[in-house]
């Protein structure tokens, strides 16, 4: 049976909508309200010098209905690659379609073949036990950790205030 959708990589045109998805996961997921001007610099950037950050959008019928990005770490103990999952979205309608387990396969086959990929990890929020079971059912375990953070507002002032 072939899915009613294709995965490719995301390209600069998809920055609207790929904008529009982190808007709406930083919102369903976390009750936060992003600066979109923020927002919008960092996908942009980030579509233009994929090393940073990765995007892979699944399309159906022309229109973007799911998105996930990967950021890399290099793990030192392993000697390899960490792909972290990021920005995690699929359209409501498209929700139990099977969008986020097509482009986790994509991911995961490049990652494998690309030699040097030892793993994929994610963070999720506790309380959101529907992603959990949906990351669980394409084999991820949780790993034990805890993620621990500071962050600023401005990057150049570590000293400013740190965001909650």
């Amino acid at each position: 049976m072939t899915t009613p959708f294709t995965i490719r990589d995301a390209v600069p045109t998809d920055l609207d909508v790929i904008v529009e998805f982190n808007r709406r996961l930083a919102w369903e997921t976390e009750d936060k309200a992003l600066d979109l001007a923020i927002l919008r610099e960092g996908v942009d950037r980030a579509l233009a010098e994929s090393d940073r950050l990765r995007y892979w959008v699944a399309v159906r019928d022309g229109g973007v209905i799911g998105q996930t990005a990967v950021s890399r770490e290099w793990s030192d103990w392993r000697n390899g690659w960490l792909w972290w999952l990021q920005s995690v979205y699929v359209a409501a309608d498209a929700r139990g379609l099977g969008v986020f387990k097509a482009l986790y396969a994509r991911i995961r086959e490049e990652a494998i073949a690309a030699g040097d990929v030892i793993g994929i990890r994610l963070y999720v929020e506790d309380e959101n036990h529907r992603a959990q079971d949906a990351y669980k059912a394409l084999g991820m375990a949780d790993a034990g950790y805890s993620v621990l953070e500071e962050l600023w507002l401005n990057p150049s002032k570590a000293d400013d205030t740190p965001q909650a």
